[in-house]
């Protein structure tokens, strides 16, 4: 092999290198890294939208009626784009089964234990309940026996609930609440009054929050 030859295959494997290794440092560029979260995100927010089109079908019309071509239809998500990610129903079912929801429910230990604060607990959690999955799909979730949908009630549903018994607990203590107090009881009674009056009356979340306000507190406070 010639001097000449040498040289340009050295410059090639030294080419090779330098790209591999700039590959690798643009990857962990700050430019990458945000790219990276942007893409998460959308991919978050379009399997979000899945989900909530999937709950909406079988709170309407039963598990049976769900179908790829309903969700693309229900949710904006291109059909094509559904079946990138799926194989088909049971397969996108079972995979937004283990979808990870965000805990954005107001944290008690920053409210002090009051009338006014309870009312704004009610608040957020109708809020956060009709963003993640729509207060018509609770019912469904909670009374789901396939167990498609366990993921949300344990990272939905139940961190509200303990966020609740918190909050009567520290107001028993505080001598704000009655001890004795099922808190079970009330908590469910709260979920079965929010989907009823989502059911059944044209009221906002504000306005039922006043009323269930108005109603536990003269069987709640000490």
């Amino acid at each position: 092999m010639s001097n000449g030859e040498q040289e340009a295959g050295h410059t090639d494997t030294r080419s090779m290198l330098e790209q591999v290794t700039a590959a690798a440092t643009a990857k962990d560029s700050p430019q990458a890294r945000t790219l990276i979260q942007r893409r998460e995100r959308r991919r978050e927010e379009t399997d979000r939208k899945i989900l909530q089109a999937t709950l909406q079908i079988v709170a309407t019309q039963g598990i049976g009626a769900v179908t790829i071509e309903e969700v693309a239809r229900r949710s904006g998500v291109a059909k094509t784009t559904i079946y990138r990610r799926y194989r088909n129903t049971d397969d996108m079912l079972r995979r937004l089964s283990t979808m990870q929801w965000p805990a954005n429910i107001i944290n008690p230990i920053n409210l002090e234990p009051s009338r006014c604060n309870l009312q704004h607990m009610l608040e957020a959690a109708t809020t956060r309940f009709d963003e993640e999955i729509g207060l018509k799909a609770v019912g469904v979730v909670l009374s789901a026996s396939n167990g498609y949908f366990e993921q949300i009630v344990e990272q939905v549903i139940q961190p509200v609930k303990q966020h609740f018994i918190e909050f009567f607990t520290r107001g028993q203590q505080a001598g704000v609440f009655r001890h004795g107090l099922d808190l079970s009881f009330i908590f469910a009674t709260i979920i079965g009054s929010m989907m009823a009056n989502q059911a059944l009356t044209d009221e906002t979340s504000a306005s039922w929050a006043t009323k269930m306000t108005d109603l536990l507190w003269p069987m709640i406070a000490a």
